[in-house]
């Protein structure tokens, strides 16, 4: 199955490196995303012909820096159906899931309320939930997984309640690759009063994410994984909620009036009131440029046939080995997939990495910073292939190939 992706490979420059003599494998997208050029250029550009900080300046440059930023927040806003206003910038997935987590949820939960989370969540979306409930007295509830990998949606309707105030949820899980059904997720919540937030990091570059459809609260991903660059990210607020967003980090550009009395302030009006300090300007100019160059060059569509092509290319080999352990719903990566994770039988996944680096092939190995759910499992840590627009069957075989010796 020649991929029409494939032509795409040559706007990537890192895929023309080679490790060991063997050309670049590049298979932990599930970690970063590759940047194709025209990301490089927009960030290049930038620092080349502005590099001026935003909102300050009453001069030029810092008037073009301001459009660019705005711009961006436009582009962002219309890739995920959402509204401008919506959209704060972020640090990544994290800091989006830790903003919500310390400016909604410490004011809206109280003692005796509970926040819901499942059993696959990324630590990012663990810990700031444990603290929350440490320190506002609420409930953690741990929705488990059947045996499959799926999430137990009868379970997660018998855990919730009147007192459920957030449930966080991933779209995808970035260890067994599984989807959650998000719809039926925000619907049950909804019934009972209680919030959504969906960490969308491993799926918004996979699939096509509207978030009014979706309906949800809050939703988070990280640029880095989107072929943007590192250290921005974005956190959408529904609209109706504002008001319910006090700041959590307190500096220049988030106040509208201060003075050297405590009791006279007022903040800015949102998105500005959770974005303190000076952002990561050209990141998310970086960022805006991959949306761009997605929206122009990959059909959502075609992707998911794509990936789910290579996701059943591999698994079948794996199983051909008769070495190998999968772990998730491998049905349905067969059908959906762009993760599978697993291990092969006497080999420390550590060393099947290292191994394949030999071969330049990059995969990741560990606990895909998801303790908890490998201890559920336990599986301990495992070896995870992770696939994009760009990856090749070829490349598939070759992994493949260096595992059977």
């Amino acid at each position: 199955m020649k991929s029409s992706f494939s032509i795409m490979r040559d706007d990537f420059p890192l895929l023309r490196r080679s490790i060991n003599g063997f050309p670049v494998t590049y298979l932990d997208n599930a970690a970063t995303t590759l940047k194709p050029q025209v990301v490089l250029d927009a960030i290049t550009h930038f620092y080349s012909t502005c590099g001026a900080n935003i909102s300050r300046g009453m001069y030029t440059l810092a008037e073009e820096a301001t459009v660019q930023y705005e711009d961006a927040r436009v582009t962002i806003a219309d890739f995920i159906g959402a509204m401008p206003e919506e959209i704060v910038f972020t640090h990544g997935a994290t800091d989006g899931i830790n903003t919500i987590a310390t400016s909604w949820a410490f004011d809206a939960i109280k003692p005796g309320d509970e926040i819901v989370v499942t059993a696959m969540e990324h630590h990012s979306n663990l810990l700031p939930w444990q603290q929350c409930a440490l320190k506002t007295g609420a409930t953690l509830k741990i929705v488990p997984l059947q045996a499959d990998g799926t999430l137990d949606m009868h379970a997660f309707e018998e855990m919730i309640s009147d007192r459920t105030k957030i449930v966080s949820v991933c779209h995808v899980s970035n260890v067994l690759g599984t989807v959650n059904d998000i719809a039926s997720i925000v619907s049950k919540a909804h019934q009972v009063g209680a919030k959504v937030l969906v960490d969308a990091a491993q799926s918004v570059g996979h699939q096509k994410i509207n978030v009014h459809e979706m309906q949800a609260d809050f939703l988070v991903f990280s640029g880095h994984k989107i072929m943007g660059p590192t250290g921005v990210g974005v956190l959408y607020v529904k609209k109706d909620l504002f008001d319910q967003m006090p700041p959590c980090q307190l500096g220049g550009g988030m106040v509208k009036k201060v003075s050297y009395e405590q009791n006279i302030l007022l903040w800015s009006d949102m998105p500005q009131r959770l974005e303190a300090g000076t952002p990561a300007i050209s990141s998310v100019i970086g960022l805006a440029a991959a949306i761009r160059y997605m929206q122009e060059h990959i059909d959502v569509e075609a992707l998911k046939i794509h990936e789910a092509y290579l996701c059943k290319r591999l698994i079948k080999g794996l199983i051909d080995t008769k070495k190998a352990v999968i772990y998730g719903p491998v049905d349905q990566l067969k059908e959906s997939g762009h993760i599978v994770s697993f291990n092969i039988y006497g080999w420390h996944p550590h060393d099947v990495a290292l191994y394949c680096d030999t071969y330049g092939i990059c995969v990741r190995a560990g606990l895909q910073c998801a303790q908890p759910l490998a201890e559920h499992l336990g599986i301990g840590p495992s070896v995870r292939v992770s696939t994009f627009a760009y990856t090749t069957e070829e490349e598939i075989d070759h992994l493949l190939d260096v595992l059977s010796k």
